[in-house]
């Protein structure tokens, strides 16, 4: 295994263009590159941001599942949310880094590593400016998608990352020795 340098997110400061109304708290996301397609997931799951590396393979399991790495004496699989969406595996470039962040149930949380194309910065979002997810026109599932979060003049896609990396539905798949 390589060494990971660990990345920390941008300050909460530098994004000013998101900012909510002081009477609404708004929620932190941070914000990261897939493609062109910039998407965001809530701050408080995020652990931390490591450089892109070396990953051991693991036979038999889904293409979007792309190894693990050793992260402080501790296994942390590695999902590369391009491939986990259907769509041709990511090529990591100079930018691509690993989101370390927890999903599944309270008491039963275990860690992941998500493979982004770049890691852009932490933004502050309203409830009242999340729009529910569309009915149409994305080619993520819907359930995946929490919802729309209006920043400026655009949207971003944020992820229901419960539902977009279940960890029983990616193990159904790796049982199945599935390949997406």
């Amino acid at each position: 295994m390589t060494h990971h340098q660990a990345v920390a997110p941008a300050s909460p400061a530098s994004a000013s263009y998101g900012r909510a109304s002081a009477k609404e708290d708004a929620l932190q996301y941070l914000t990261f590159l897939l493609g062109d397609e910039v998407f965001a997931m809530d701050i408080r799951s995020v652990r931390e941001i490591i450089q892109h590396g070396a990953m051991t393979v693991v036979p038999l399991m889904p293409e979007f599942v792309r190894g693990v790495i050793n992260l402080r004496g501790a296994v942390v699989p590695v999902i590369d949310l391009q491939s986990r969406f259907g769509r041709p595996v990511a090529q990591p470039g100079k930018k691509t880094c690993v989101i370390i962040f927890d999903v599944g149930p309270e008491g039963d949380r275990v860690e992941l590593g998500l493979l982004v194309d770049a890691v852009s910065e932490v933004v502050d979002i309203a409830p009242s400016q999340i729009e529910p997810p569309p009915q149409f026109g994305t080619s993520i599932a819907r359930e995946y998608i929490h919802g729309l979060g209006k920043v400026g003049a655009s949207f971003i896609v944020i992820l229901e990352p419960e539902k977009a990396l279940n960890i029983d539905d990616m193990a159904a798949l790796a049982a199945q020795g599935h390949r997406v």
